[in-house]
């Protein structure tokens, strides 16, 4: 039997995917089971290390039915900058997953801002001072650990981003590895030199033995244990970080390219040829590794997208339903000047600001329920606005068009508003899901399935483009008052 099929897995933040892909890159199958979320205070957010694993397996059984002789390889996306530690010899968690919605480190980061910590660490890792990423996390869990925990020995704890728990968990403890593209998410790796940094780890008190051995995206990582009866023996044979997935999956591989993903946060990336010091409020990072060859790219993040429509529909009395407040928002032919500011954990790019708040703000007694839904779903592609104009202003030119991709995609009127509102043409993939097919594909070039990215680029079947057509002064406007809504929920300057 020939093994010509690839299992992606992409483990988000509210579920974890599988799907099986063909070698033209097509789908054939895919499961998806839910993870829980857990609020124990404000600002707080926390998953169960354990339930992500199982959903993961879950998903994976439910997937692959009779091909599993097939299978050449797995391929494994993850949501990022969220971070576990485990016991290296019991696989024990030793303490929540904690997620990259989490403010908990905020005023620890402020104190780093405050000592004017900010350039170091944008020149060493291309990330900005920020609660979001995973180093000041990893200093609390390893306070946390010695604190209930105080008989460990540093030699018995692992730390590691999702890709590197799951990793665990599948080969049964043999491997503690994670790829570039995560490791360059966590604030405690050089980027340029990729190695993890000694300034970084004692900046944060994080011990090096702790933390995994980095490898490139399509490394052939470990087999699954003979114990995972439904994966045992098939390869790992690629870990990338969800977005950069994304970006994979739509064959952006060359400068002059940007994709959004849309999902419970956004991501919008722009691949680079080589290292760029960022400003205005966006990232570099490493996009991915194949080999040798390392490709950058420019990010920008935001914290809160579509995550904010089950919130709004709860509140509206529309049974936490997206769909329903969608079909709400239908009902307005616009906001009547009403703009919803997701500041709920903060402000992420170009802003970074962790202490806004989230606000409606333009309110008169005209304002209706159909305009406050309007104006949540607006509140979106406005964001993306604001992270690609940053991005070009960057890359010292104009964007063509943005690739769009991630279940918020979905929504033809939502796409459209985005062409609007960026003045460019918003090509959709197609798929909601881009993550797993990145991962997927470049478990493939790992597999042999296909030679490079130029192979699997040409996967892509057709966009679907939508056009801008509002009217310039009218683009203008609408923009003017999104900044001045989002002035106002920022408690400072």
């Amino acid at each position: 039997m020939r093994s010509d099929l690839i299992l992606a897995i992409d483990q988000g933040t509210t579920n974890s995917k599988a799907v099986l892909i063909d070698a033209e890159g097509k789908i054939l199958r895919k499961s998806t089971e839910p993870v829980g979320i857990s609020y124990p205070e404000p600002g707080w957010v926390e998953q169960d290390p354990q339930e992500i694993f199982a959903s993961v397996l879950k998903a994976a059984a439910h997937c692959i039915a009779e091909e599993r002789g097939r299978i050449a390889a797995i391929g494994i996306a993850n949501q990022r900058e969220s971070i576990v530690a485990w016991h290296a010899v019991t696989g024990e968690p030793l303490g929540p997953a904690i997620t990259w919605q989490c403010r908990r480190t905020a005023d620890f980061c402020e104190k780093l801002s405050a000592k004017g910590q900010g350039p170091m660490l944008l020149e060493k890792t291309g990330l900005p001072i920020d609660p979001l990423f995973p180093s000041s996390k990893a200093r609390w869990l390893m306070r946390h650990i010695k604190e209930n925990r105080p008989q460990l020995d540093q030699a018995d704890i692992r730390l590691g981003t999702i890709d590197s728990w799951l990793l665990h968990c599948l080969t049964r403890g043999a491997v503690h590895a994670c790829d570039q593209s995560n490791a360059a998410r966590t604030q405690l790796f050089d980027i340029r030199k990729g190695q993890w940094d000694s300034d970084l780890l004692a900046l944060f008190d994080v011990p090096r033995e702790t933390l995994p051995e980095v490898r490139p995206s399509n490394a052939r990582f470990g087999a699954v244990d003979p114990g995972i009866a439904a994966l045992a023996g098939l390869e790992v044979q690629a870990l990338i970080g969800d977005s950069h997935a994304a970006l994979f999956a739509q064959g952006a591989n060359e400068p002059g390219m940007v994709k959004a993903t849309y999902g419970t946060g956004s991501s919008i990336m722009t691949p680079l040829a080589e290292f760029v010091l960022p400003k205005d409020g966006i990232a570099t990072t490493i996009a991915w590794a194949l080999g040798t060859k390392r490709t950058y790219a420019l990010e920008g993040n935001i914290a809160v997208s579509a995550s904010s429509f089950p919130w709004a529909a709860e509140l509206m009395g529309l049974a936490g339903d997206p769909a329903r407040l969608a079909e709400l928002a239908a009902q307005a032919s616009d906001t009547k000047g009403v703009y919803f500011v997701p500041a709920l954990t903060g402000l992420g790019a170009p802003h970074w600001d962790s202490e806004a708040r989230g606000l409606f703000a333009g309110m008169t007694f005209n304002t209706g329920r159909p305009e406050l839904a309007r104006a949540v779903l607006e509140s979106v592609p406005y964001q993306v606005g604001d992270v690609v104009r940053a991005m070009a202003r960057q890359a010292g030119r104009p964007f063509r068009e943005l690739l769009a991709d991630g279940g918020a995609s979905a929504n033809d009127w939502l796409m459209r508003f985005q062409a609007d509102i960026l003045g460019l043409p918003v090509a959709r993939a197609g798929l909601a899901e881009a993550s797993a097919l990145g991962a997927g594909l470049i478990a493939g070039i790992g597999a042999g399935l296909w030679p490079d990215e130029r192979a699997t680029a040409a996967l892509m079947g057709e966009r679907q483009r939508l056009m801008p057509v509002m009217a310039e002064d009218r683009r203008h406007m609408l923009i003017t008052g999104w900044r001045a809504a989002v002035a106002r929920a920022r408690l400072r300057p």
